[in-house]
């Protein structure tokens, strides 16, 4: 699309706005919006201004002036403002230097795909992530010098099986039990509507998805699969698929979280992954009759990724929250190996289909918490650089994981267990996000330096409140 075809759009939706979208560095869609009739051509090639320093992660207040540029692709109309709203996801310039910004997150992804096709070894990475998160009616939570709690309610919470209802509101059952919410049909998936309509408004903004469901946990926990596209361009639907859930919700009465284990004991919510590499239209992972019919760059693809999933989680699993999920026993991904069909293993190859255009891999460590053009990016870059080194994975693992016998259960490496420890590995293990200067320096110093100060110390600061039940009467 052109700028002129976007002017067209507007004019024949009849939009009065233009809102034009950035992410931030810890990986937020940010926003201003000016009047429709200042879109014009010049837009696209001047860009407009706005203060850097007041965004996270971005400049300092002496170097605050910096410009968006509309990128004319990315057009959709609004699906949920009253006002006809055309939307544009721009990327960020230095007016200095007339420069693309190297913290900006969307320009490292475009940045990602140009190395890959300077690379040789492939032309084009599919990323299909798969998001889950809740839809709840209550959230409440605060943080005082002499109190600390949360709270969260769900109609769906089977914590709520047996209380009284209101005369307005009575507890009618159907309550997914704690593990047990895959794919009951209703009334006990109270949100078949709900789900059904955010894959409207996906597809109204051009998001392709493939199926919707309830997923493990109680209380609402949801996904909604959207179709595999190019790594920018996936990047770009997950920030829409956010907006669309966090608004459908809010329609209809409730909150949407992403964030990655928001109830104890229960499973969490991830993004699970999938990639591949494909040259000329043909799938470079796949090698029929091996084991799982995958090739050996694939192999070597895995061994990157395994030998680089310590770094890689301080960037695709990047909250303390994170490392609620990835603990034993929810399906949690924490052991570094790869499998067919093993949900504990940090890679799993699925194999519902044998077709070529099926083969890919599954990275399950990730979770909805990263910044998606950063995650997508680090992981191609780590799959790369075990192509380039031709990284042995070693042999794959189709046992339980938590059931090996103990002699090869200690043979069978872990993930880090906390945010800490893992920007600790990232901080050692980064030179392969430096290739094509798709990641600079600068941007992992200042990521670290973010998680560290505002994530890391700002809870260990704080008292738990599990801590008062442990320790209070010592």
């Amino acid at each position: 699309m052109t700028p002129q075809d976007v002017i067209k759009l507007a004019k024949e939706k009849s939009a009065r706005i233009v809102d034009l979208r950035f992410i931030d560095l810890p990986g937020l869609w940010q926003h201003f919006s000016i009047p429709a009739e200042d879109l014009n051509e010049e837009l696209f090639e001047e860009g407009i201004g706005f203060d850097g320093s007041s965004i996270r992660g971005f400049q300092s207040i002496h170097e605050s002036d910096m410009l968006l540029i509309p990128d004319p692709d990315t057009a959709a109309m609004d699906p949920f403002t009253q006002v006809p709203t055309l939307v544009l996801i721009c990327n960020v310039r230095d007016p200095v230097t007339e420069q693309a910004y190297s913290r900006d997150p969307r320009y490292v992804a475009q940045k990602a795909e140009l190395h890959l096709k300077g690379s040789g070894v492939a032309d084009t990475v599919y990323i299909g992530p798969e998001l889950e998160f809740f839809f709840f009616d209550e959230i409440r939570f605060d943080q005082t010098y002499n109190c600390g709690y949360y709270f969260i309610d769900s109609e769906a919470g089977f914590w709520n099986s047996g209380k009284q209802g209101t005369p307005e509101r009575p507890n009618l059952g159907y309550k997914p039990r704690y593990k047990q919410g895959y794919f009951p049909v209703p009334p006990m998936d109270k949100f078949q509507d709900i789900r059904s309509d955010m894959v409207l408004a996906l597809q109204s903004v051009g998001v392709k998805v493939e199926v919707h469901h309830h997923e493990v946990s109680t209380a609402g926990q949801t996904e909604v699969d959207m179709r595999f596209n190019t790594l920018t361009k996936m990047a770009d639907s997950v920030m829409w698929y956010k907006y669309c859930a966090k608004n459908t919700a809010l329609k209809h009465g409730k909150t949407a979280t992403f964030m990655p284990k928001p109830i104890f004991q229960d499973n969490g919510s991830g993004m699970h992954t999938h990639q591949s590499l494909w040259k000329n239209g043909k799938n470079l992972f796949f090698a029929p009759g091996s084991y799982g019919d995958i090739s050996d760059a694939c192999r070597w693809y895995i061994g990157g990724i395994l030998k680089h999933a310590p770094a890689l989680c301080a960037i695709c699993a990047p909250t303390t929250s994170s490392y609620r999920r990835l603990v034993p026993g929810y399906e949690a991904p924490i052991n570094l190996v790869y499998s067919r069909r093993n949900r504990s293993a940090c890679v799993r190859i699925p194999v519902y289909s044998r077709s070529e255009k099926a083969k890919r891999i599954e990275f399950r460590t990730p979770d909805n918490s990263c910044n998606p053009y950063l995650s997508f990016s680090a992981c191609l870059l780590a799959g790369l650089d075990g192509i380039a080194n031709r990284m042995d994975p070693g042999d794959p693992i189709d046992k339980d994981l938590y059931d090996l016998p103990p002699e090869e259960a200690k043979a069978v490496k872990h993930l880090p267990g906390s945010l800490e420890e893992v920007l600790d590995a990232l901080e050692g293990d980064h030179d392969f996000l430096l290739r094509g200067d798709v990641f600079t320096r600068d941007l992992i110093e200042t990521w670290i330096d973010y998680k560290r100060r505002n994530e890391v110390d700002a809870i260990r600061l704080r008292p738990h409140p599990w801590e008062f039940a442990l320790y209070f009467d010592i």
